[in-house]
């Protein structure tokens, strides 16, 4: 399952520079560089230091990584919502992606100009969230005529769901985005079938200069301040940093620059590792000669659902799964080291797969 990202934010608060230096970073294990599917989306391997450690025991003729797609959504402007600018277009982009990074401008720079005149995060939150908020909104009252008939002639499943509507109109006039309203499982079910732009999870990246990025800002404080009401995360990175680290393709090198400003990874690799955490999502590996492959699920999945990642047949037909952990892994150096010192467990239906297990499976179909 790939991840996919829309990255947003106003002009001239360092996004097109994010998403260019994503498109420049060289790829961890170097198998899936950077690649341009269309003008706007890229696509970039997840850094993982545990596909290193399973090459270097099992020596595969490949190993891939598991990836995720960013797409630079460009044209989000005041007005977007009524097709102001290349609104629809991009409105459109946003919907179908799982996860919004939303790019802030956290510093100064007389150099750049900033469409509010001057460097204000809350404004340029809430402009961007305005923008989808109308247009969930739109979304909700066209749903709310079409239940209030059915709920008018009787219908006691539309008037409950005409009461959840309601109180996601209310929420979005008071300025919420959908995320911050509160409903429950069976009660978000009203709205599913709306895919609204504001009930996707957000992680917001604080755009930074380099003297910031340990310790942050006045401008990163307020952004923080301002969304702990979504229970979101900030990110910290300079844009233009990361451009810079982008281009060394030597790893020494790249550690040797990123220890000069006191960092030990790049942004970009804290951005697709936030991406996955808020997103609650996990990996497991497969292992062998041909291939040493990462593949990404939900948190909470059974070893059914994570076999059918890599084929529906495997779901379909699953008998069991055989799980080595890494670092038994690594204490036992092979497959057949863990199978002698009985350290592959043969797990059933109702396993529920952990980040960085090496899985087997064995199905009939």
């Amino acid at each position: 399952m790939a991840l996919q990202c829309g990255i947003v934010g106003l002009p001239n608060v360092g996004k097109s520079t994010l998403f260019n230096a994503l498109s420049s970073a060289k790829a961890e294990a170097a198998n899936f560089p950077f690649c341009t599917i269309e003008p706007n989306v890229g696509v970039v391997s997840v850094p993982d230091k545990r596909l290193q450690i399973l090459e270097g025991l099992v020596n595969p003729q490949r190993v891939v990584p598991t990836i995720i797609e960013f797409v630079d959504i460009a044209g989000l402007v005041k007005g977007a919502s009524k097709g102001e600018g290349l609104g629809n277009k991009f409105l459109a982009n946003i919907r179908e992606v799982n996860a919004i990074i939303h790019v802030i401008r956290c510093f100064e720079d007389d150099n750049i100009v900033h469409v509010a005149g001057g460097v204000d995060p809350i404004f340029d939150k809430e402009v961007i969230d305005t923008e989808l908020q109308l247009k969930d909104l739109e979304s909700v009252e066209k749903k709310i005529q079409k239940t209030e008939k059915v709920a008018k002639a009787g219908d006691a499943k539309a008037r409950v769901e005409l009461e959840i509507l309601n109180r996601f109109k209310s929420g979005l006039l008071s300025g919420l985005n959908a995320r911050a309203i509160e409903a429950d499982k069976e009660e978000l079910e009203a709205v599913r079938d709306l895919h609204l732009l504001t009930i996707k999870p957000v992680l917001y990246v604080a755009n930074v200069d380099e003297g910031s990025i340990l310790t942050g800002n006045k401008f990163v404080d307020t952004l923080k301040e301002k969304v702990k009401e979504e229970n979101a995360d900030v990110i910290l990175l300079c844009a233009a940093l990361e451009s810079q680290i982008a281009e060394f393709e030597d790893a020494d090198e790249k550690a040797m620059f990123l220890s000069e400003y006191g960092l030990e990874e790049s942004g970009l690799n804290r951005l697709i590792s936030g991406a996955y955490t808020f997103l609650d999502l996990i990996t497991y590996f497969t292992a062998g000669v041909q291939e040493v492959r990462a593949w990404t699920i939900k948190r909470g999945w059974k070893a059914p659902q994570a076999a059918g990642v890599i084929h529906t047949d495997f779901e379909r037909g699953f008998i069991k799964a055989e799980v080595i952990k890494l670092t038994e892994y690594v204490q036992f150096k092979t497959e057949a080291g863990c199978r002698e010192n009985g350290k592959i467990a043969i797990e059933g239906k109702e396993y529920v797969v952990q980040d960085g297990d090496i899985m087997h499976f064995r199905f009939n179909v």
